[in-house]
């Protein structure tokens, strides 16, 4: 079957001489794996149009029972230079895409993931200012869209606000040895992110230690909740962007 879709760029291998395999986030097939035969020739058609992050109209030869898809066609939706020139911006998308490749199953169509992947990276790419703590706030999303979205159980104005991983809650108090006391300002970006969903969340001023705790607080809650949830590989260049 010869199916035409818009599609994301999550990863990108060289495979053999000429050829790459993409892992992709498709509008209509979910995360699949793509050949592009010849991707590396600089004659060929799809070279500079398969990017990690390029969003892409994609015509693909598609079978179930295949483990990767061959990519016939591809051509540019979007694409921002910004990735390649901006490392903070890279840092982010790299990152973010990696945590977004983990949490969606093999050829299962989510319209909301999609729309809001794509939306992000568009957003991303034109940004004038990039905050680091935008990581964090992709990580809220995604638990959101996923079905593990926090709750916020504290009170307006509170003082001490726990991160509670197995309840999944902001909470006066902990409800268990697995919960984590925040900071005032790592406690008002959680509430901001989750009730708010404005830009002014990343005026907070988040320290560098305190973006990277509770990034770290943020992975503690996937693993305990997604099984098989990996660290990230891209946290290598993504922790350089915000060393102190």
């Amino acid at each position: 079957m010869i199916s035409t879709s818009n599609a994301i760029i999550l990863r990108c291998i060289d495979y053999q001489e000429s050829s790459k395999i993409i892992t992709a986030l498709s509008e209509t097939h979910g995360k699949i794996s793509l050949i592009a035969k010849g991707a590396k020739k600089p004659k060929n058609k799809l070279a500079g149009v398969i990017e990690v992050g390029n969003i892409l109209e994609v015509t693909y030869y598609y079978k179930p029972s295949r483990n990767i898809q061959t990519l016939a066609e591809a051509s540019i939706v979007y694409q921002s230079l910004n990735f390649r020139k901006d490392f903070d911006k890279a840092s982010i998308l790299y990152s973010s895409l990696e945590l977004i490749s983990q949490l969606i199953h093999e050829n299962e169509e989510n319209e909301d993931m999609f729309s809001f992947v794509q939306n992000f990276i568009q957003w991303l790419g034109d940004a004038e200012e990039t905050h680091p703590s935008i990581f964090a706030y992709i990580q809220l999303r995604l638990a959101q869209l996923i079905g593990v979205g926090l709750i916020d159980q504290s009170s307006l104005g509170n003082e001490t606000v726990f991160l509670n991983i197995s309840s999944g809650t902001l909470a006066m108090s902990p409800d268990t040895e697995l919960s984590y006391k925040l900071t005032e300002k790592q406690a008002l970006f959680l509430k901001m992110s989750l009730n708010a969903k404005n830009a002014e969340v990343f005026t907070i001023g988040l320290a560098n230690s305190e973006l990277k705790q509770l990034i770290h607080h943020l992975d503690v809650y996937f693993k305990y909740h997604i099984d098989s949830y990996k660290d990230r590989q891209s946290d290598i260049i993504f922790e350089q962007m915000i060393q102190e």
